[in-house]
């Protein structure tokens, strides 16, 4: 499965735009400061993941989002029914490309010169450009670092512990309301949920969103995979139970004879 080089993004602007952010958004929105970014998730009120997305903050009243799956006209147009009285503006922007640059601090924005209007989000060992030229040099390495993108059957699906966002800092505990937060503090504080995200090979070729099976029992999903060599490598996440029949580096086999072999694990 290739997953689209184009940037999905959307702006929030307008004097309200950080408090209405920070209500909607799982991530500290209020710590974000000017042209830097950070990973956010918005989440219903049962607590699942209906988009995670970088949150660049572009000046004090206009934040950008880059969405790791999803549309950014669908999401644009849910936001827009809590506006309500709020000086909030919601523009889903046209599709640019997304390119790997070079490697600039892990949280940190760098923009062109004026009359150009792309942006590279720092990733530590990499950047990634929202730009006019595309390439898919940055998904192994984003793959590797365990973040995840979400293909649409997995949209309002999944719970925060399942694919790792309180290591990304996409969920916190420690602010006030919002969508689905009750859920997030409940599974924080007295666990309980029994999928996590994991990095592993596959011996055959899979689509991002397709169900792993073992015996016809559903044990995980995966979220991205790419041919490396003879393999195909991918974030999945998977049962606790699965998981703990096996090792780091061991194989284990699902149905359809597919071999699955554990390479990193991450908590919630």
């Amino acid at each position: 499965m290739n997953l689209p080089l184009s940037a999905e993004t959307l702006l929030i602007e307008g004097a309200d735009a950080p408090a209405f952010a920070h209500a909607q958004f799982s991530s500290a929105v209020k710590s974000l400061a000017v042209d830097r970014w950070q990973f956010s998730a918005w989440l219903d009120p049962r607590g699942r993941v209906l988009a995670l997305f970088h949150l660049a903050r572009l000046a004090d009243d206009r934040h950008l989002l880059l969405l790791r799956g999803g549309s950014a006209a669908v999401m644009a147009e849910a936001l827009r029914r809590f506006v309500f009285r709020s000086k909030v503006r919601i523009t889903a922007l046209p599709p640019r490309h997304l390119a790997c640059g070079p490697a600039l601090a892990q949280g940190s924005l760098a923009s062109e010169p004026a009359g150009d209007d792309d942006l590279s989000l720092g990733c530590d060992s990499h950047s990634l450009r929202i730009g006019s030229v595309g390439d898919d040099a940055w998904r192994l390495q984003q793959l590797r670092a365990g973040w995840p993108w979400l293909p649409d059957s997995c949209l309002g699906e999944l719970l925060p512990p399942a694919i790792s966002l309180q290591r990304l800092q996409a969920v916190v505990v420690d602010k006030g309301c919002y969508p689905g937060q009750e859920i997030v503090a409940r599974l924080h504080f007295r666990g309980g949920h029994k999928r996590h995200l994991h990095r592993v090979t596959l011996s055959q070729a899979a689509n991002a969103g397709d169900v792993l099976r073992q015996e016809g029992r559903d044990i995980g999903r995966v979220l991205d995979v790419i041919a490396n060599g003879t393999e195909f490598e991918a974030l999945a996440t998977l049962n606790d139970e699965l998981v703990a029949e096996a090792d780091a580096g061991n194989t284990l086999i699902l149905d359809d004879d597919v071999a699955i072999t554990l390479l990193s694990s991450w908590p919630a």
